[in-house]
């Protein structure tokens, strides 16, 4: 049986520092073990990010954005940008291993077997926390078959439909496409066996919602350029040329599609973070979104590998998992690739398989 680690990182900040409280257990049952600590005051480490975030969107590479702000620094380096990367890997994980922290470390290591499965749930409501790569942390490093999510501490299981059938009905979404490929998307969608795939091509926004409120729907797909906008990190999905719509623009027709049977939402597009917390107010069982501006050949390559090993019965964690680190071949050209994907959780459903 797999186990379920839960990470509640509570009320704090960087000059203070935040609580911690680990919780170990089987899936699908109660934890057995928990334990507190605390991560302690590290100002520099949401410095550091901010810088590795700069010279990360200062690579201008093509990408899937629309509505970052303009840059007036000058293009950084694929080398700058791989320095800074493991910088910040050091600084992150030096943090991890601090004293007041070292509790956690050690009881995960006494519970925990290299040839576990685990799934790892990081509660917390600080937007800065969430958005670090926790993929980074040494721990996750060393067992094979463990992943991270991110989950928020609000959440509720939503009553739904149990749909049956054969095939796994997808909505799958291709929104304004202006200056990237997401054809290459749709022919890797058009590969899932057992599926019955329903594209929208840049829809108008009452189609899309039609559609959403008319079928169940299992799996929602997006492909095309979106943002994540404003102090209040507002998430935008352009779906054609001349529209765009927040996810609160969309907010009842996905309530139903959840209700309906929605399992898992997918944004193969940039600077999903903003998404993924509005979607956690419906409380989509699960998603995958990218962190930062997400490069075509990055966003196509994520898919052509996340697929196949999802459809072949990986658990969506391990084939996550496979995907991110397959995306390391790319890193040359194009940095940081592997830490664009991010899973998104809600806890009080079950992964989808």
């Amino acid at each position: 049986m797999g186990k379920l680690i839960i990470l509640k990182l509570g009320e704090g900040d960087f000059e203070k520092g935040f609580p911690a409280i680990l919780q170990i257990g089987d899936e699908h049952a109660r934890p057995t073990v928990e334990i507190t600590g605390k991560l302690p005051p590290n100002p520099e480490i949401p410095r550091d990010y901010d810088r590795w975030q700069s010279i990360y969107r200062n690579l201008r590479l093509p990408s899937r954005p629309i509505g970052l702000p303009k840059q007036v620094t000058p293009v950084s380096s694929v080398e700058e940008c791989q320095q800074i990367t493991e910088e910040f890997k050091v600084h992150f994980n030096n943090w991890l291993a601090s004293d007041s922290f070292r509790p956690i470390r050690e009881k995960w290591l006494e519970k925990l077997t290299l040839g576990d499965d685990i799934r790892i749930l990081l509660q917390t409501k600080n937007l800065r926390l969430q958005k670090l790569p926790w993929h980074l942390w040494d721990l996750l490093e060393r067992y094979p078959k463990a992943e991270i999510a991110l989950s928020g501490i609000a959440y509720e299981q939503i009553h739904r439909i149990v749909t049956t059938g054969e095939k796994v009905k997808i909505l799958a979404i291709v929104g304004d496409s202006q200056g990237i490929d997401t054809k290459a998307d749709q022919e890797l969608l058009k590969q899932l066996p057992n599926a019955d795939i329903t594209f929208l091509i840049e829809p108008e926004s009452k189609e899309l919602t039609d559609k959403l409120w008319e079928q169940h729907w299992q799996i929602l797909f997006f492909a095309g350029h979106s943002s994540t906008q404003g102090s209040d990190d507002i998430g935008k999905l352009y779906i054609n040329q001349t529209e765009s719509l927040t996810i609160s623009q969309l907010k009842y027709a996905l309530k139903k599609a959840v209700e309906r049977g929605l399992q898992l939402a997918i944004f193969n597009s940039c600077d999903g973070l903003g998404l993924a917390r509005e979607f956690a107010d419906l409380h989509i069982p699960q998603m995958i979104v990218m962190r930062e501006p997400v490069p075509d050949q990055v966003a196509q390559k994520f898919l052509k590998y996340f697929l196949p090993a999802f459809a072949r019965g990986d658990s969506l964690y391990l084939a996550v998992r496979e995907a991110r680190e397959r995306l390391q071949a790319l890193e040359n050209q194009f940095p940081c690739a592997t830490w664009l994907p991010v899973i998104c959780q809600n806890p009080a459903e079950i992964p989808l398989t």
